[in-house]
């Protein structure tokens, strides 16, 4: 009897810690997919300073894309370049494509041009994949991505409101830490 109370205790420790170690790999599973989609989308070859591509992952792998690109390109190839990732089970796109125009071309090389004159904001602008995005929609300017300090972050959103003929400007920049988008 003593026997089969210790057997079965084992088997009943054994099943336990493989159901928490399946817990725990689930759990990690997602910031993994994260990444992964993350990089592949960093791979687009005209994602530019221009545009911002965002994504939310739910539990069943389904990743909805959003944001703002100037090149339909763009819009289609996130599709085409997430849906390949593995893990992801079906991709939503809900990107905009930004309007054509020379209104908003004007702002945006003035604004891009303005923070690269900037005292230290152009090391921002200067990688393939920069740290902050510049969004301009219909004379409307948003900053998007990340800066190292909250000095860079108010110089970069008054460099911004400077810009001659933009309507407006949001500042969605974050403060620290790492640059996953």
């Amino acid at each position: 009897m003593m026997k089969r109370l210790t057997i079965l205790f084992a088997i009943f420790t054994i099943l336990a810690s493989l159901s928490i170690s399946a817990v725990s790999i689930s759990a990690q599973a997602p910031v993994e997919l994260e990444k992964q989609v993350a990089r592949s989308i960093l791979k687009i070859p005209r994602y530019e300073v221009f545009d911002h591509i965002d994504f939310s992952i739910d539990n069943n792998g389904v990743v909805t894309l959003t944001g703002k690109v100037r090149n339909a390109i763009n819009k289609s190839d996130a599709e085409g370049y997430v849906k390949h990732v593995k893990g992801v089970t079906r991709v939503i796109n809900k990107i905009e494509l930004l309007p054509l125009g020379s209104f908003d071309e004007q702002i945006r090389r003035d604004l891009y041009t303005t923070i690269s004159n900037a005292g230290g904001l152009s090391r921002y602008l200067w990688t393939v994949n920069p740290d902050v995005r510049l969004i301009v929609d219909r004379g409307h300017i948003t900053l998007e991505g990340s800066v190292y300090n909250m000095g860079d972050y108010n110089h970069m959103n008054i460099v911004a409101r400077s810009v001659p003929g933009a309507f407006s400007v949001t500042n969605n920049l974050k403060v620290g830490g790492d640059v996953v988008r």
